[in-house]
């Protein structure tokens, strides 16, 4: 039974660390400490303490993070959540137990959350093996924060616990949009350094989410462009972007901002490109289904998207997030 008023109580997080390792101790201290408090159960903090080179341990210790989910002998953790970003999932990629994750966690309520670096894991996940997984908060950034984000530790706990969520936000769009599809993406950067490659998924008929961070309006518009030329965006419903953080200042400065940036894209991809998602590397942000159907709706007094069909460990009535 879940506790409503505590959902975290006596669920079992493993920690994986398949890219690099905490530069802040402090705020890997402060989010066990969070956890623990929520009576929560932390296995795996051995890769809270692994270093080699940049990364969180060996590229066979990463490795075994992940694959040690396929071993039936093992029980199966509610949340497996990624320790932080940074670089180094793409190493192990070759390697991860697809099969084996397939079979053990394809219909099982666990959930693989993270974001950054982690995209290259989920992407891989979804092409090779078809496993929905979550775009949301890690260990450091989010539960480890200095002041924790109600709102991101909300919808991570609705999402948790609920078959389907809807995310209402009254940003208003200058394109309307009225789609149904597969929910995909994350981190923009990851997504395009993996075309042409196994672990890109296949999407037809997708909404894609994209996010990114210290990356100026042009580099974001070349990316998004490399996405266009390869057909990707031509065979998707709609584009959704979320917080692309800092690296403005100075193209702004020269009359190219995001906005521009953003009409640009507008102009050439043939589909809606909807805004105001809150995602990516910012302190308050929604937990993503990723692989999993979900239909969007938009106009001039805001969108609404709804997700469902991923999974959950608990069976309540759907839920709703205003933003």
């Amino acid at each position: 039974m879940v506790d409503t008023d505590n959902p975290f109580k006596h669920r079992t997080f493993t920690l994986i660390a398949p890219s690099g390792y905490p530069t802040d101790q402090a705020s890997v201290q402060r989010a066990l400490k969070r956890l623990h408090e929520q009576g929560a159960r932390v296995t795996n903090t051995v890769a809270t303490q692994r270093r080699f080179q940049r990364f969180a341990g060996t590229d066979a210790e990463r490795l075994a993070d992940l694959n040690q989910l396929a071993d039936p002998a093992q029980p199966l953790p509610d949340i497996v959540m990624a320790i932080r970003g940074g670089y180094g999932a793409a190493r192990i990629l070759p390697t991860l137990d697809y099969a084996g994750l397939q079979r053990r966690l394809m219909g099982q309520p666990t959930v693989l959350v993270g974001h950054s670096d982690f995209t290259a894991i989920q992407m891989a996940l979804l092409a090779k093996a078809g496993l929905p997984t979550f775009s949301g908060p890690m260990l450091c950034s989010d539960f480890g924060a200095e002041v924790i984000s109600n709102f991101t530790m909300q919808h991570f706990q609705q999402i948790l616990t609920q078959p389907a969520i809807t995310i209402r936000s009254v940003a208003a769009q200058s394109q309307s949009a009225n789609v149904s599809g597969t929910l995909w993406g994350g981190n923009l950067a990851i997504i395009v350094s993996l075309i042409g490659t196994p672990y890109f998924p296949q999407i037809d008929g997708g909404i894609l989410f994209l996010e990114d961070v210290n990356e100026s309006p042009f580099r974001i518009e070349r990316m998004l462009y490399q996405l266009h030329y390869a057909g990707v965006l031509a065979r998707q419903q709609a584009l959704v972007l979320g917080d692309f953080g800092a690296g403005q200042q100075v193209e702004q400065q020269m009359n190219y901002g995001l906005l521009e940036m953003i009409e640009q894209i507008r102009s050439v991809i043939g589909i809606p490109v909807i805004t105001h998602l809150p995602f990516g590397h910012c302190a308050d942000l929604v937990t993503l289904p990723v692989g999993v159907p979900a239909q969007l709706m938009a106009n001039e007094l805001g969108f609404s998207l709804t997700v469902r069909d991923y999974p959950y460990q608990s069976i309540n009535h759907g839920a709703q997030l205003n933003l």
